[in-house]
């Protein structure tokens, strides 16, 4: 089934029911002022950076720093593609062909990934990666794989010999063989590896897009590109490990909706296997991306196809096997990693903050119009509106993983970045915003980016 190219609008269904993209959205908007103003007023320590890079700039829930600036390298190229997204964004999208729509996609996305990062001048590619804290460093002093797997253990508690930074330990060892694979290759410098991982962050739209058209509902596909592609998640992407994370997993699922709606047997089963071993990887890359099995789900739902889960998940598990036979077994190591987690800043935090500053965390990083698009998704649903529900689906098993996700406690600030892999799959709801919304929501979304990279050093 496809779907049209506007939206349907509750509006015919039921006056209340355009209530609800409102109250999403103020709900969105009063999430973010309530979570920067609690530590201020109440008192209350929430620790948003360790101890050892605490400031008196520090704000809340952001984990980065108050520091205004008003130009920057990337700041005109950042501001005019801005402009020209506002104007043309939609009607490109709407007349494209498909292909190069994708091609377009992902040639703007690099820009805005590229021009936002460049607002801090080159340090905004390089002082992220660079950080010890982080993998590129540790990386570039493994000489020996199998012997790094056979000390692994030992290094992730806090205080061991040797012991793990923080990206490191917190993560399975797919996550930094990526980067020790840069290393190999020669690619292994900060700025090197920064441009590698922007230029992978910025497939992230193109995959979402492959996977909702699979699924039949190009229009909405169509309409959620400038969502997807000039989201405020840029600010957050740009270098960070969690954009990589975000990328092949969208790829793996986009692969899964290929495999999920092909005619013949032959390139549905080979769709299947490449999601299969996509989605392996980026389990090993993450503890939290097995949530990814969420969107798969929806995918297979609104694909009414069970065919390609037996291909995907079994190879998917000689991802997860081979790592294991190698002597690192996933499910042996996440308790370490629980113990690691309690060790460091994270029994610090309160978690009754931050269970709700960890939504607006989120709504900074994926712009305020998601609350819009939730409630609007939620209106048309109980509408009856939809005319199909790839789309829907897919929206809300993004709900879903944020949820879990909030709810396991083992997401305590920092979700602007943690939260990458989930979000695209919550900015499709945008999609399903009425006409009226779709230039000033763009807008909105914009600015919300704009603002927050030049308010704040925000580290990524």
């Amino acid at each position: 089934m496809t779907d049209r190219a506007t939206p349907p609008d509750p509006t015919r269904a039921g006056g209340w029911r355009t209530l609800l993209p409102w109250l999403g959205l103020a709900a969105a908007v009063g999430v973010v002022a309530w979570a920067f103003w609690w530590p201020g007023h109440s008192g209350e320590e929430v620790f948003p950076r360790a101890p050892r890079n605490a400031s008196d700039r520090e704000v809340p829930p952001l984990h980065g720093l108050w520091e205004p600036k008003w130009w920057g390298p990337g700041t005109a190229p950042a501001v005019l593609l801005a402009l020209l997204a506002w104007r043309y964004a939609a009607r490109v999208a709407d007349r494209f062909p498909w292909r190069t729509l994708l091609l377009a996609s992902y040639a703007v996305g690099l820009g805005w990934l590229f021009s936002l990062a460049l607002v801090d001048g080159s340090e905004g590619l390089t002082r992220q990666l660079g950080n010890p804290y982080e993998y590129l460093v540790t990386a570039r002093e493994v000489t020996d794989v199998p012997a790094l797997l056979d000390t692994w253990r030992e290094r992730m508690p806090l205080h061991s010999d040797g012991a793990f930074p923080t990206h490191v330990a917190g993560h399975p060892p797919a996550a930094l063989l990526f980067f020790v694979g840069l290393v190999r290759v020669g690619l292994g410098g900060d700025l090197a590896a920064g441009v590698v991982v922007t230029l992978l962050a910025a497939s992230t739209a193109p995959a979402v897009m492959v996977a909702v058209r699979a699924l039949g509902a190009e229009g909405t596909a169509r309409r959620a590109a400038p969502f997807l592609v000039l989201a405020p998640t840029a600010v957050f992407a740009a270098v960070s490990g969690d954009a990589v994370f975000a990328a092949l997993g969208a790829w793996g699922i986009a692969c899964l909706a290929l495999g999920a709606t092909r005619t013949r047997r032959g390139p549905a089963l080979a769709w299947s296997a490449l999601a299969g071993l996509l989605l392996g990887t980026v389990v090993m890359m993450s503890y939290g991306l097995p949530l990814l099995g969420v969107v798969a789900v929806a995918v297979l739902l609104a694909a009414r196809s069970w065919l390609p889960l037996p291909v995907a998940a079994a190879t998917a598990l000689v991802v997860v096997l081979g790592f294991a036979a190698a002597g690192w077994a996933w499910w042996d190591y996440y308790p370490v990693l629980v113990d690691r987690y309690e060790e460091g800043i994270a029994k610090d935090r309160p978690e009754e903050y931050w269970r709700w500053a960890n939504l607006a965390l989120l709504v900074l990083s994926a712009g305020p119009l998601v609350g819009a698009g939730v409630g609007q998704l939620l209106a048309t649903t109980r509408a009856g509106l939809v005319r199909n529900r790839g789309p829907v689906l897919l929206a809300a098993a993004g709900v879903l993983m944020v949820a879990a996700a909030d709810a396991s406690g083992m997401s305590k600030a920092e979700v602007e970045r943690i939260w990458l892999p989930f979000m695209p799959w919550l900015l499709v709801a945008c999609a399903v915003l009425p006409e009226r919304w779709r230039r000033w929501g763009l807008a909105l979304q914009l600015l919300t980016a704009l603002v927050v990279q030049h308010l704040f050093y925000t580290v990524w």
